[in-house]
């Protein structure tokens, strides 16, 4: 397990079809800049890894591909592409294979854009759960060892604050890790209400916003003048980010500076 150097499959011809993966996790990470997305991938995923991430190069897209658990794939080359032509229903479920790993991917970056850090993660685990979970006496069992770092770049986060939104999770005991690195879901799964935004009340989200601002404060007083950002001002800012909806963040701002930052 670890990363996977797909250089060593370069003279993939274009009549080769793909890597139908048969057993096992597979991540994708799609890298611009210093932004990272990730997918999952496992059994019945069809994969090209040697085709190029971009084609025109406008747009500088590098890929990175990690083996999560031990893998077994399938090679679908031109000798199967050829077979495969007296079978049409052998082209109908490929083709039905990367309809729904489409699907799951427009899913996971509809998730990415929930407001919460909490609710985002919360929906992820059971979308993922429809496709590897396994009902127990204790709730749901995700049998998938996922890191902070990669949950972040699933839901679109900060690994600080996916972290302490995990932890916020585990308090209420919706989801929690278990020793093999697991993850148990308890709970019914989130409905269409309990994950659309939802106004916060002024006098709530002003209070919120400054008891999250306090570290923040410290910093733009000057006590940590020429020294970078310390971890904490960091993980409050992105707690606030993620807290409040759009439009709260900036009239808290407002607030504390005594009116509209273009005001004169």
């Amino acid at each position: 397990m670890g990363p996977w150097d797909v250089s060593r499959l370069a003279g993939a011809t274009a009549d080769h079809i793909g890597l139908l993966i048969i057993d096992g996790i597979l991540s994708r990470e799609l890298v611009v800049a210093d932004h990272v997305s990730a997918e999952l991938l496992g059994p019945g995923d069809l994969v090209r890894p040697w085709q190029p991430t971009s084609r025109t190069g406008l747009l500088p897209v590098d890929a990175v591909w990690t083996v999560l658990s031990p893998m077994t794939v399938a090679v679908l080359d031109r000798r199967f592409a050829a077979e495969m032509t007296r079978y049409p229903e052998i082209t109908a479920a490929l083709f039905d294979r990367l309809s729904e790993r489409s699907l799951r991917l427009a899913t996971t970056q509809a998730i990415s854009q929930l407001t919460r850090v909490d609710r985002r993660l919360k929906a992820l685990f059971w979308h993922l759960a429809e496709r590897w979970g396994r009902v127990s006496g204790d709730g749901v069992i995700v049998p998938l060892a996922l890191t902070h770092r990669i949950l972040g770049q699933l839901v679109g986060a900060r690994r600080p604050t996916v972290s302490t939104a995990l932890s916020e999770l585990a308090e209420r005991e919706e989801l929690t890790r278990r020793p093999d690195g697991s993850w148990l879901l308890r709970g019914d799964p989130p409905d269409a209400e309990s994950l659309a935004r939802k106004p916060v009340p002024g006098g709530q989200a002003a209070a919120r916003g400054q008891d999250l601002m306090r570290p923040a404060r410290r910093f733009e007083r000057g006590e940590a003048q020429g020294a970078a950002p310390e971890p904490e001002v960091v993980s409050a800012i992105d707690r606030l980010r993620d807290a409040l909806e759009p439009g709260e963040l900036r009239e808290l701002l407002d607030r504390r500076r005594g009116g509209p930052e273009d005001a004169v």
